[in-house]
């Protein structure tokens, strides 16, 4: 069928089976801007083009661009396999890797005190796909190493800080001491031996700066970890060891070791019959080791908003807040700004610490 049209010319009727972004029952056949369509059936931008459709267009990108993750994510961890921030990578991970469609690979990249590890995320593509599992050697390692090969403030993107958690002083069951003050009052009176995870480490520093308040000396005995450290504790190879609350709470509870102070502000939840050193006799003593997610410097801010929210939420699961807690980490969450200003308190803060306890590492 078809009408007569100005001066006689004969238009055809609309055919049903091409597309038709007009209103009027005889819209012509030929595509134009006007009608919204081109050859080919794409339609222009204009009024017939939904103005939804061209934000979403927007969001999506250029033309090409891949969706955010396309593949596996890496998560680059400091420590061995089984080491303090191991376990929490891969709790994290596996949510992570459910809620973004891509599994999260933990890889073990130790040595150095941690600057392998640092220093390979710190020159990583910026794509969202390598993601370092940091902790406090992040912070330290600068003011321990003569060099490292990377700038904490500069080379990374804060994401998310994961936890914090106490430091523990223990003892072997045989050192008959009941407490800090009863420690302390032995070490003035003869040389004890304290271990801690490493040269430099957390436990270390912590231990120096409390045996410079303290007035009392002992030896300190570097391992190359917790895990040995708590071996030759419980073993009665040495007195004492400084470390993170987690490493040592399940020996704390099955009797093997005797806990006597956490260096945070606040009794652990983990260890609630443990003293504080504030409590101690040290007022204002505090030192709290932390965790969390960096990317390399430069990565997409859409990405590290993207994990921000993932990972708090995670940290907020009742499973997962619970499974910290009974090992000793505190779960923080919030905004990137949070790690950030804590990187931006504790790189100046550790040289100082770091000249009092006498540490240096080649």
């Amino acid at each position: 069928m078809s009408e007569a049209g100005r001066g006689g010319e004969s238009i055809p009727s609309p055919d049903p089976t091409l597309p038709f972004c007009g209103s009027a029952p005889s819209a012509p056949r030929v595509p134009t801007r006007k009608n919204g369509w081109r050859p080919g059936g794409m339609p222009f931008p204009g009024p017939a083009f939904p103005r939804r459709a061209l934000f979403l267009a927007a969001l999506a990108g250029p033309a090409g661009a891949q969706p955010w993750p396309d593949r596996p994510v890496r998560f680059i961890v400091p420590v061995s396999p089984g080491g303090s921030v191991d376990p929490l990578a891969r709790l994290v991970g596996r949510h992570l890797g459910e809620a973004l469609g891509q599994p999260v690979v933990v890889e073990n990249h130790a040595g150095a005190g941690g600057n392998i590890a640092f220093e390979m995320v710190a020159r990583a593509k910026p794509d969202g796909n390598t993601l370092l599992v940091g902790w406090d050697s992040l912070a330290i390692n600068p003011a321990l190493f003569p060099r490292v090969d990377y700038d904490p403030l500069r080379d990374f993107a804060p994401i998310i800080q994961t936890v914090r958690t106490a430091q523990l002083l223990v003892v072997r069951p045989g050192l008959r001491v009941a407490d800090l003050a009863g420690f302390l009052d032995l070490a003035r009176r003869r040389r004890l031996t304290l271990g801690s995870p490493g040269n430099g480490s957390i436990g270390h520093l912590a231990a120096a700066m409390l045996q410079a308040r303290a007035g009392a000396e002992w030896t300190h005995v570097p391992y190359r970890g917790g895990g040995p450290a708590m071996a030759d504790l419980i073993a009665g190879h040495i007195d004492a060891v400084s470390l993170t609350l987690p490493a040592a709470t399940e020996h704390v509870r099955a009797g093997r070791l005797r806990a006597i102070a956490v260096t945070t502000a606040a009794r652990s939840p983990a260890l609630p019959a443990v003293p504080t050193l504030a409590e101690s006799g040290f007022p204002g003593f505090e030192v709290t080791s932390w965790q969390g997610l960096l990317a390399p410097a430069g990565t997409d801010a859409a990405i590290l908003r993207r994990l921000n929210a993932e990972v708090a939420r995670i940290l907020a699961l009742p499973e997962v807040a619970a499974q910290l807690g009974a090992q000793g980490f505190e779960p923080v969450g919030g905004a990137a700004e949070v790690l950030a200003a804590r990187l931006a308190e504790d790189v100046p803060r550790w040289p100082g610490v770091v000249r009092l306890a006498g540490a240096r590492l080649d």
